[in-house]
Formats: structure tokens, C-alpha cells, sequence
């Protein structure tokens, strides 16, 4: 517990210094990044709607994590759920839609970034290729599938060229939770994902045997575990649940598909998951402290004239902290003097 409140607090000193050497008041553009946020109702749903997305990408991840296997390619299969779920709303446009439409949308777009992921399970199962590699060169791909379809079959005709489809219909869009916001029922949905992972990871034998593989190998084989299929089982849970988090901000919060349509929410869910412990609740807490990053900046952006590109700084710092305070406190550094032959 203490190596993240320590990462977290040598991430503000070094903010602080990053935001005086950008000739802004550190104290000022601290409040603007971690406070401001949270200091009215629309600031807390604007937390709440960007939360959901590394929340639920994140919960994946950490299964991925605790088994030893390296998903780096969220982003990718966060972009595959998208689509697959959009490619409903798309095709039924203007015809006869159904209550039926939006749940068919959260299940393909679950589905796309399952199938997705298991590419680079399929790979390293049995070609024996490396799944941090694979991955993440599978996030180009969805990045570029993404970008021809805007810009071409899915274009709206009558969206005056711009590369963006067109408006999703009230069936294919989640219902807001309040008024004067964004905020829909995506959270709700994360919040639920959060309370079944937990008990999966630490209340069922599969959850066990995620940890054993993870931290000692050689007992999960020879307690009978595995590890080719519970590989592709936790790379499948992963891409489902970067999939839905990618339907999710499409269908709740965007309402179209439009190119850059995350802002890295699948690699901000890689600091989330290291932040949060691999725990989901942990998860769920350090996925509303990179939230608070993303509308934080936004601020800073507009009050202080601080670059956007800050935020990722600070979010950087934050995984750099974190991993550097797991190893310090974990193994004793000792210099040692070298004796001459």
C-alpha cells in the first residue's frame, strides 16, 4: 500500500517542478489539475464518463498481468470493440430498431476486442512469439482500420466531407444518468465489471490459478494448471473488456465513430492497472485519479496555458514512480566494491 501513495506523491513534487520550469504557479496548476475537477457536479461526471473506459480496460489488463502475460495492445482492441459494436448501429440506421439494438452493440463490440486479442494469444501459444510485440503492433492496425472507415465505406454522406460517421439513433445510444452532463449508463456498467472481478480474482479457483501461473510458474504446471489455455483466457477477457469499454465511449459518450476517437485510453490503462496493485478496486481507485489527469489538464490548458501534452507527463511519472518504488522497497540496493584480483 505504501509504494503507490509514495508514487503519487513524488509524482506532484515532480509536477510541481515540471509546472514552475513551464513558468506557471506549481501551487496554482495543482489546484487546476487535481482539485478544480472535482469541485463541481459537472466536473465530477466529466471524471466519472473518462474514468469508466480506463476503469474497465485496466480490470482486464490486471488478469493479463497477474498471470505473467503482457497485453500491451488495450488501445487496439479498444478501437476492434468500437467498430464491431458501431458496425450495428451503422448498418440498422434509418431502418427498424428495437430495444434488442444496444445490448446486440454491447455484446459485438465485447466480442471484437476479445477476438482481437487473441490474435497475439494464437501467436505466442503457438508460434511462441512475443505477445508485447505482437500487441502492440495490432494497435496500428485498429488505428488504421479505423481511419479508412471513417474516411471511406462509413463515411456520412451528408456530413460535409468530414471523416466521421453518421449520429447514432436514440436505440443505438445509452441513456444519460443526469442532465447538463455526459454522463450515462457506462459507469454503472464499469462499477458492476469491478464488483465481479474482484470476487473472481480472489474468491474462485480460477482467479487462484491466474495468481499462481503469474508468480510461480513452474508450481501452477505442476499443479495441473494450463497456462496455453489460460492464456487465451485471460487475453479473451482483456479484449472483451477493452472492447466494451470501447462500444461504451462510442455509443454513450461520442455517439459516432470519428478518427482518434480515445485519446490512449488503452495505454493510460497500463499505469492504471500497475497504480491500482492489479487489484480491480484498486483499479477503480487509480482510474478516477488518471481522470482527474485527463479533465485536470484540460483545465491547466485553458486557464494557465499549460501543454496538453503535460498531462501525459504527469501520467508517465506516474507509472516510472510506481514501478521504481516496487523495486526499492522490495529488493535492498547495496553497493559493492570490486576486490582486485
Amino acid at each position: 500500500m505504501a509504494s503507490p501513495l509514495l508514487a503519487v506523491a513524488l509524482a506532484l513534487a515532480s509536477a510541481a517542478v515540471m509546472f514552475a520550469a513551464l513558468g506557471a504557479d506549481p501551487l496554482v496548476a495543482l489546484h487546476a489539475y487535481f482539485l478544480l475537477p472535482l469541485s463541481d457536479s459537472w466536473g465530477l461526471q466529466e471524471v466519472a464518463v473518462k474514468a469508466t473506459p480506463l476503469v474497465l480496460i485496466s480490470v482486464g489488463l490486471a488478469f493479463c498481468y497477474r498471470a505473467g502475460v503482457w497485453n500491451i495492445g488495450a488501445e487496439g482492441q479498444f478501437l476492434v470493440g468500437a467498430l464491431a459494436g458501431a458496425w450495428l448501429a451503422i448498418a440498422t440506421h434509418g431502418a427498424a430498431q428495437g430495444p434488442w439494438l444496444l445490448p446486440a452493440m454491447l455484446a459485438a463490440g465485447a466480442l471484437g476486442g476479445s477476438a482481437f486479442a487473441l490474435i497475439p494469444a494464437l501467436l505466442r501459444t503457438r508460434f511462441g512469439a512475443s505477445e508485447i510485440l505482437t500487441s502492440l503492433m495490432l494497435v496500428y492496425v485498429a488505428e488504421l482500420l479505423l481511419d479508412w472507415l471513417v474516411r471511406g465505406p462509413w463515411r456520412d454522406p451528408a456530413g460535409f466531407n468530414m471523416p466521421q460517421t453518421v449520429t447514432f439513433s436514440p436505440a443505438a445510444t445509452l441513456p444519460l444518468l443526469a442532465e447538463g452532463g455526459r454522463l450515462n449508463l457506462g459507469t454503472p456498467i464499469a462499477l458492476l465489471v469491478v464488483i465481479v472481478a474482484a470476487f473472481v480474482a480472489t474468491r474462485t479457483l480460477k482467479g487462484f490459478e491466474i495468481r499462481l501461473l503469474g508468480e510461480a510458474p513452474r508450481a501452477a504446471r505442476f499443479a495441473g494448471v494450463d497456462a496455453k489455455r489460460l492464456t487465451w483466457g485471460v487475453f479473451a477477457l482483456s479484449g472483451a473488456l477493452a472492447g466494451l469499454a470501447g462500444i461504451l465511449e462510442v455509443s454513450g459518450t461520442l455517439r459516432q465513430l470519428q478518427p482518434g476517437l480515445s485519446p490512449g485510453y488503452g495505454f493510460t490503462a497500463i499505469i492504471v492497472a500497475f497504480l491500482g496493485r492489479l487489484n480491480p478496486v484498486g483499479c477503480l481507485v487509480a482510474g478516477i485519479l488518471l481522470a482527474v489527469t485527463f479533465i485536470g489538464g484540460e483545465n491547466a490548458q485553458i486557464m494557465l496555458r499549460l501543454p496538453l501534452d503535460a498531462t501525459r507527463v504527469i501520467q508517465g511519472l506516474l507509472l516510472f514512480y510506481v514501478l521504481a518504488c516496487d523495486t526499492l522497497l522490495l529488493y535492498r540496493v547495496r553497493l559493492l566494491r570490486s576486490v582486485p584480483a
